[in-house]
């Protein structure tokens, strides 16, 4: 048994298949088989019942997947910490859409000041898989809002706490929400996540219903649509600092102003400790509020 089958055997489990795990790991189907297949007999039991289409993992297959993402986070965390030396190999992160924008490129700017030596593997994705693939050790860590419910075996960690704003396009200053909703279209953000909802609930809040003119599921998209003047839009404050809202005016939204937060989830005991509590102090530095000439 090697650190290659057991990455291959994680690979066939997450992708499903084993033409779609060869393409992950840049393998042949017949090599891929070909290491499952050794693996079996060195374990002395099927792992895979091949009478499926896609082929299903046994009882025991499911049990050696569980060791083998234990084994692998072992080996990466040891080999990565040498003692006394520098911080090596590669930061498995995950994050929202809307951290990828901005927060998390200056988050990573610092830290590689800190470890020039260490690597990151960035996965951009949904809250509820990325904590998955933070339990199960694919990931060392994810960025991810707060309301979601965080599994007991992980913790999150407050980092960032921002205000939700009204985005305005050009030509619609000193209006009030409802002014925009009068008279303005409105840019809604379309997509199953924790954020849309937040602002989909308020914005029912209102007496006057908005006139949805364009709904996308890209907070880039919906920057670019106020951007050119198609209508306003609730944005996290954060993506404020982007360059494309400089020419923009907003204001908070909601009576009293409403927050997300944004924590760091990741599991209580690491490898990964001292790297992951620099993350956290970097990401808290850069969610702060920043003057326009910084």
């Amino acid at each position: 048994m090697d650190m290659r089958q057991l990455e291959t055997l994680l690979a066939v489990e997450r992708y499903g298949g084993f033409a779609a795990a060869a393409q992950a790991v840049n393998l042949t189907a017949s090599a891929v088989s070909q290491q499952i297949s050794a693996l079996e007999r060195e374990l002395g039991a099927d792992l895979f019942d091949r009478s499926r289409r896609p082929p299903a993992l046994t009882a025991k297959g499911a049990e050696v997947v569980r060791s083998a993402r234990m084994i692998l986070q072992i080996y990466t965390e040891t080999k990565a910490s040498g003692p006394g030396g520098p911080v090596r190999g590669t930061l498995a992160l995950g994050t929202l859409r809307t951290g990828a924008d901005s927060l998390l490129p200056r988050t990573l700017a610092r830290m590689r000041e800190l470890y020039p030596d260490l690597s990151v593997r960035l996965r951009i994705g949904m809250a509820e898989e990325l904590m998955s693939e933070v339990a199960s050790g694919q990931l060392d860590a994810a960025l991810v809002a707060d309301h979601v419910a965080v599994p007991s075996s992980l913790r999150w960690t407050e980092v960032v706490r921002e205000p939700l704003v009204v985005l305005t396009p050009p030509g619609t200053t000193d209006l009030c929400l409802e002014d925009l909703v009068r008279n303005t279209p409105y840019i809604r953000y379309r997509t199953q996540v924790p954020l849309a909802r937040q602002i989909d609930t308020e914005m029912a809040r209102l007496n006057v219903a908005p006139k949805q003119l364009v709904s996308v599921n890209t907070m880039t998209a919906v920057i670019g649509c106020v951007h050119a003047g198609l209508g306003f839009a609730v944005i996290p404050y954060l993506t404020l600092q982007d360059r494309i809202t400089a020419s923009l005016n907003w204001f908070p939204f909601g009576a009293p102003p409403i927050s997300r937060r944004l924590g760091v989830v990741q599991r209580p005991s690491s490898g990964r400790t001292e790297v992951l509590t620099s993350l956290v102090s970097a990401l808290t530095e850069m969610g702060r509020p920043r003057d326009d000439n910084d």
